[in-house]
């Protein structure tokens, strides 16, 4: 969800390596647990997301019918600004900031943060891009086109439970490579191209398109598919995600402008603490995508017992 080269480390050296390693891992399994109990879609989904939405928009998002081409851009970028707080921002979030550079001038720390946002943003498009094509050419007969409501498991909901069940699994074994306990699959090719790590998580945060049962999201997904329109489901898909990470590219360019490269000394003040940072964000974002989206959600549909919070049942 940064020369700053030498922070991209595929895999951390013996004295990058935390020693409670273990421990960190431990307590951020706890912390992506509780995260999926206290969760509340319906205040993140409606009281923030359709709010912002409706603010942008100036009218209902849900209700107003999307009207033409230029209309459903607008709508796709508002409504992935509106869907921010995502738990794949949490760990695109945490991967980026140890790529801070302490480089004295600026103008050299904002060039540093650029390039490692340039290919999350890269990897975001491609993934979005061909979605967004998939959908234009074959989208009404895919699941997340249909509308049917049901009391167990619906076409729909499994497609979200295959999509973030892999995309969770997939942080969890970033979140322990960084941290060194599992190899690192990423440690050839990022010799080569220091930032493909964020490439990767880049194609994670558009995937989350492939699964997203956020309602305005479906409804720019059925206009989308409904078009035809290969063009305007490539550009309209590619807008939502990218409206999806304008709040922590705006936040970690911020953090890069401090004077004096705070943040890069803090970083690399002690031997791992960059490791922690970057593999307890993945390990959270992971077991809070793989248990909300393949376990709580068995349990909302009455198959099995999970803890939820009131507020957020």
């Amino acid at each position: 969800m940064t020369t700053v080269v030498p922070p991209v480390q595929s895999q951390p050296t013996e004295q990058q390596t935390p020693r409670r390693r273990w421990l960190v891992v431990t307590l951020s399994v706890v912390a992506g647990f509780l995260l999926t109990v206290v969760w509340s879609a319906h205040f993140v989904d409606q009281t923030i997301g359709h709010t912002v939405a409706d603010g942008l928009l100036g009218h209902d998002a849900n209700e107003v019918p999307i009207a033409g081409v230029s209309a459903g851009l607008i709508f796709a970028f508002v409504t992935g600004l509106a869907g921010t707080f995502t738990a794949c921002n949490i760990a695109a979030f945490g991967a980026l900031a140890p790529l801070l550079s302490d480089q004295r001038t600026m103008r050299g720390r904002l060039a540093a943060a650029l390039r490692p946002l340039a290919h999350l943003a890269a990897g975001m498009v491609v993934v979005s891009a061909l979605y967004g094509a998939v959908v234009a050419i074959v989208g009404t007969s895919m699941p997340q086109f249909s509308t049917a409501t049901a009391t167990g498991l619906t076409p729909r909901s499994v497609q979200s439970m295959v999509t973030f069940g892999i995309i969770g699994i997939v942080m969890i074994y970033l979140g322990l490579a960084a941290l060194g306990i599992v190899r690192d699959p990423l440690a050839r090719v990022s010799r080569r191209y220091p930032h493909a790590r964020m490439a990767l998580m880049g194609a994670l945060i558009g995937a989350f398109l492939i699964g997203r049962p956020y309602g305005l999201f479906r409804q720019l997904f059925r206009d989308a598919a409904e078009s035809h329109n290969v063009l305007y489901g490539v550009f309209a898909f590619v807008l939502q995600s990218i409206g999806n990470i304008i709040i922590i590219s705006t936040l970690f360019l911020g953090m890069a402008l401090l004077p004096g490269g705070k943040m890069n000394r803090w970083m690399t003040a002690k031997p791992g603490r960059m490791a922690v940072v970057m593999g307890a964000a993945f390990i959270v974002a992971g077991v809070f995508t793989l248990l909300y989206w393949d376990v709580r959600l068995l349990a909302r549909r009455g198959y099995i017992w999970y803890p939820i919070a009131p507020w957020a049942a």
